[in-house]
């Protein structure tokens, strides 16, 4: 394991940020790491990275332990923290040239160039830090991140101030990293956790409330069944919304509802049924899976009752 986490609980005073948590994550894995603000996302990524230590518990980074061997951990680890700490007045070779030698990375010319190319920073390769858009300063954060060919990559909202195309392109590139490291990947953009994530942990209130695949999740939280479906004639949602065991509908546009029952409940019986009466025509029904938003609500709100 690349990452194990044993019994970690901190203290801030009398108030206990983490509870005796635990999780492990291999090489090769991508791990969502979610929770609400104050959840204890941050405190147990500063644990990780040597920023602070731990009251109880132990946590082992590629086989080095944070609090006796922080140094040999800290060469194990890339680290973008949510805030991005940049130097703005120097240039981006400038910069990556400067965290390389931090960390003496050999042929360090070769290695700036190739994180220039793989980040996505050639075409604001020779501009200050200071002069790029948030989403470029996100890529020269990912870039420092990586310079020094960590096995650990611990990224927080790695995502935060990209445009939809640079979007497909970070999450690519961590989506190939994740094959040959080991990457906890924090973010409260719900679809980036379904499209980069192998595995989710969710912690609330400093305990973990789920730790399984997306799929598992999904399976093992119980809310709303969701059923899309499509009319040919336009359909008033008035009517839908009285159908028996429906509890809420959304319209979706162009004669398309997303129709809310128990999770115990088919709801499809009952909207054939509506459509045979009144003589319309379905072009699509289906059930559809909850979504990762669906998931992280029912775990966290239920926690906070």
């Amino acid at each position: 394991m690349s990452v194990v986490v044993k019994g970690l609980t901190k203290y801030y005073g009398d108030q206990a940020a983490l509870r005796n948590i635990s999780f492990e994550v291999e090489k090769g894995e991508v791990l969502g790491f979610l929770g609400p603000n104050g959840a204890g996302k941050t405190t147990t990524m500063k644990i990780l990275t040597c920023f602070i230590n731990q009251s109880e518990g132990s946590a082992l980074v590629n086989g080095y332990d944070v609090e006796k061997q922080p140094l040999m951990v800290k060469r194990s680890i890339g680290y973008l923290p949510e805030g991005n700490p940049l130097y703005k007045d120097m240039y981006i070779k400038e910069y990556l040239h400067f965290v390389g030698s931090v960390f003496k990375v050999p042929k360090l010319s070769k290695r700036v160039d190739e994180m220039i190319e793989q980040t996505g920073l050639t075409p604001e390769r020779n501009k200050l830090i200071g002069q790029l858009s948030k989403g470029y300063k996100q890529r020269v954060g990912l870039a420092q991140a990586l310079i020094h060919d960590p096995q650990v990559l611990i990224l927080d909202e790695p995502t935060s101030g990209l445009d939809p195309n640079q979007l497909v392109e970070i999450r690519h590139l961590i989506k190939e990293l994740g094959k040959q490291k080991t990457i906890i990947f924090s973010t409260h953009i719900m679809q980036e956790v379904q499209a980069i994530c192998d595995r989710v942990v969710i912690i609330n209130k400093g305990e973990i409330v789920a730790d399984d695949s997306i799929e598992t999740l999904r399976e093992k939280v119980k809310g709303f069944k969701v059923l899309f479906i499509e009319f040919q004639e336009n359909v008033e949602i008035g009517k839908l919304r009285m159908l028996t065991g429906v509890k809420k509908v959304e319209s979706l546009g162009g004669n398309k509802f997303h129709i809310f029952s128990d999770s115990d409940k088919d709801a499809r019986p009952v909207v054939s049924k509506f459509a045979t009466d009144n003589g319309l025509t379905m072009l699509e029904i289906r059930t559809e899976m909850s979504s990762v938003e669906d998931v992280f609500q029912k775990l966290t709100q239920g926690k906070n009752g």
